[in-house]
Parts: structure tokens; sequence; C-alpha cells
């Protein structure tokens, strides 16, 4: 079908001109303003302009494409990074098969993505991915049928990227009405869900002088409630945006200049106060949820070349934070007295003992499941003692994991996916399979009523896990 542009305002334009000017557009072309339309806000100068490089920024040049595909009527849903609750864990009671035969677990459908590791989000019969079209030399947001695969809609701006181990590598948002990505420039847009229709845009670039970090962005964004959090870590540390409008609703100073990692926010309460928990290029910091006060922060984790691996919350006010490059692991005591707030190194795990390079560790029945360096699948209780490790002879590499039904589903890179039970007791395997022909088989994995979405360099597979 022939695309429809959507078009944005241009930045010498006054505000008011500028909007009337894009409803004139809009009139004359007609294609209409989306129901609750807001255009891309444009950097001003000073403040969080910095960084602004000039030109139109490419989301002022974003196309939408409809296609053959339709929303399935199924069950399940995963809306975002880590899941329903942002620990990997999945919540729903579909029944999962305890073991595979030949050709098991069923491939229900497959597509070619661009070069990454971009994991999918789902909802309502939906696949939303992240992805990078090298022909079009453009970031595509992609909505997908969780049935078969065939392709809803898709939202482009053109983007000039260099393979730098794979382009896109962040998970969408994704609400009812609405959908949030971040692109691998730092490109943040929001979508109808239903019809891929923009909302509203920001460019962290120009706006708040954020730098695009080695290997691109991973951040990916948080929807909590109606509003969307974000760490450009530029002139603000961390902003709060209204989820319909764009709104900026508060930010956060960020005075020592902390740069974006490819860390994802994770939401923490303590002491009876929600609050985001981040970690910069020099350290780790608590943000308060309602204004966006800095609550606490601690240089004593920092990881001198990418910090990736996303704090985990755990019971007692503690978090468990992990990394690869030697950086080992550490837990922290989060506390709050008075009104004054104090982070403090409870134990620390060298590399040999557990680190986790690329994927973020799981917290279940109060254990921790991670690979470390050398690819081995590691459980720890919350002392920090290892339990088990799966031993060399099976080991995991950069690949994702996940618990579902009481089982660890466990990628390896080449796409070898491993079911074991998830208990301290031991590393003892139910069913293995081949399930990715490629390489680099790293993009977090999403579960929704029972297929599982998994993805190498270059292919995207959705998989039957349900019991007979």
């Amino acid at each position: 079908m022939k695309p429809s542009r959507v078009i944005l305002l241009a930045k010498s334009l006054p505000a008011a001109l500028a909007m009337v000017a894009a409803a004139l557009l809009a009139y004359v072309w007609g294609t209409g303003l989306p129901d609750g339309w807001a255009p891309l806000r444009l950097p001003t100068l000073g403040g969080d302009g910095a960084g602004d490089t000039g030109g139109a920024s490419p989301l002022e040049k974003a196309t939408l494409t409809t296609s053959g595909g339709t929303a399935a009527d199924l069950p399940g849903a995963w809306p975002g990074f880590r899941g329903p609750n942002h620990d990997a864990v999945a919540t729903d009671d579909t029944p999962l098969a305890e073991s595979w035969a030949a050709g098991e677990p069923k491939p229900l459908w497959a597509v070619d993505v661009g070069d990454g590791y971009a994991g999918a989000a789902v909802l309502a019969g939906r696949v939303y991915l992240m992805d990078y079209d090298r022909d079009a030399q453009a970031d595509a947001l992609r909505c997908l049928s969780l049935a078969d695969g065939k392709e809803i809609w898709r939202f482009s701006y053109p983007l000039s990227l260099k393979r730098n181990h794979g382009m896109s590598r962040t998970v969408p948002a994704v609400t009812a009405q609405h959908v949030v990505s971040l692109g691998p420039k730092c490109h943040v847009s929001c979508l109808d869900a239903v019809t891929g229709k923009l909302q509203w845009g920001i460019d962290l670039v120009r706006e708040y002088g954020t730098a695009v970090p080695a290997w691109y962005a991973g951040q990916c964004p948080l929807i909590d409630g109606e509003r969307v959090i974000l760490a450009p870590s530029g002139s603000s540390l961390m902003i709060a945006v209204e989820l319909a409008t764009g709104k900026v609703l508060w930010k956060t100073p960020n005075p020592r200049e902390w740069k974006m990692t490819h860390v994802s926010i994770t939401p923490m309460e303590i002491a009876g106060r929600k609050t985001y928990v981040y970690c910069g290029h020099r350290g780790v910091a608590g943000i308060a949820a309602d204004d966006g006060t800095l609550l606490w922060e601690t240089p004593e984790w920092k990881i001198s070349i990418a910090t990736v691996a996303t704090p985990v919350p755990v019971p007692d006010h503690r978090i468990f934070l992990s990394g690869g490059y030697e950086a080992g692991s550490m837990m922290l005591e989060i506390g709050e007295a008075a009104g004054k707030w104090t982070a403090k190194p409870v134990f620390r795990l060298d590399a040999d003992t557990f680190g986790a390079t690329q994927q973020t560790p799981v917290l279940y029945a109060d254990h921790l499941y991670g690979v470390r360096p050398n690819g081995e699948l590691v459980c720890l209780d919350l002392q920090g003692k290892v339990r088990w490790t799966s031993g060399m002879s099976h080991r995991f590499g950069l690949g994702p994991f996940m618990v579902a039904n009481g089982k660890l589903f466990v990628m390896n890179d080449d796409g070898e996916l491993t079911m074991a039970p998830a208990t301290p007791d031991g590393f003892k395997p139910l069913a293995q399979a081949k399930v990715l022909d490629g390489h680099d088989a790293w993009g977090p994995l999403a579960l929704a009523g029972g297929r599982l979405i998994v993805r190498d360099l270059t292919r995207m597979v959705c998989l039957d896990l349900r019991k007979k």
C-alpha cells in the first residue's frame, strides 16, 4: 500500500505558526492529525537544546506504511523489556511442555530482521520490534501479527548507521493505546499502538545533549502508568514524559555529567517510596518517581568499558549489580532515615565467581540466575554464595534467559535453547533444541500465551512452547 507520510514541525517556524502549518498540510494532503497528536518538541536555545547538531531531525521525515497483516485474537502479553514486571519472569499460567520431541518446540513463523539484537514486545495479538532496514537506511518500528508474523504496519525514519556489532538492540514498551521506542541514535517515538500513527517524538541528542553510547543505544524505554521514563544522561539525567502528550513532567539534573549507558531504568520501592534506579557511566543512582528528585547516588559501581546489565531489585531494599569486562558483581543496600538516603555495598563478587557481560540476571524464588563471563549458567543465593554452575559442558555465551512455569529457558550463542528447572538444587536440563540457524542469538526473549519469540542477528522466530 502507498505510504502515508507523517510531517513534523520545521525547526525554524515559531510554535504557533508551526501548529497552523502542520494542520494545513495535513488537510491538504488528506492525512489528518491523529487523536491526541503532539508535535515533535524542538530544542530551544540553551538548557535542553544542548547537543543540537542543526538541520532537520530524522523524525521530521518519518513515514508510516501499512501492510496486509492483522492483529491476532490470541492471549498473552510481554509489554516491554523483561516482561510484565520488568524481571524476565512470565506471569501467565499457560501450561508449557515438560519435554520436547524431535522438531519441537515447533516454529510457528519466522521473519528476516536487520542486523541487531532487539527483542520483541507483545500485546493484544501484535508483536512490536525496533528494527533497522539497511536497504532503506532507516530505523523501523515494525508491528507484526502474533499469529503468522505478517507485518501490519511499519513506522520508519531515515538514519545512517554502520555495522557495529549489530544496529538495533532496544525493546519497545507498549500499552493498549501507545507504543514507545528508542532507536540506535536515541530517537524516541510514541505511536498509536493500533494504527502506528505518530503521537510525539523526542530527539535526545538534539534536545538533551545525549551522547550516543558505543555500539548504539541499548536503553529500553520504561512505561510506568501514564508516563514514559527515560535517562537522557545529558543536560538531564532522567526525565518523566506524559505518555499521551509528550509533555515533560519533571527532569532530574545531571551535575556530574553522567553519560548514557546500555542499562535500562529499573522501578523499585524503598521505604514506601517509589524510585527509579539507573546506572550511568560514573555510578548508580536512585530517583524519586513522583518528582524526579535525586535521592541517592554512589560511585561504588561503575564499569569502564560498557555498562549493560540492568539493576535487579532484591528483598530488604537491596540491588544486585553485575557487569562484564572484569567488573564482577556487587550487592547494594539502600537505606533511608530522617530523609537521608544511603547506598552501601553489602558484598562484592569477582568476575570469576559472577559477572554478567550482557544479559541481566533473573531473580526467582530468592535466588539469582545468570551467565558469568566464561559462559556458565550460575545460581546464586542472596548472600552471594554459588549454589551451582552449569559446568563447562553447558556454556551459553551471551545468550538470553528467562523463567516461566518454574523453568529456566536459556539460549546459547548459536541458537540452541535449553529448558531446566529454576531451582537451587542443581542444573538438570530437561530438553534442548536448535531453534535458530544463525549466530549471535542474543535478543531478549519474549513469551506470550505459550508463544516464545527468539532471534539471532538476522532472523526472528516464534516457537510454540504450549503443552499439548
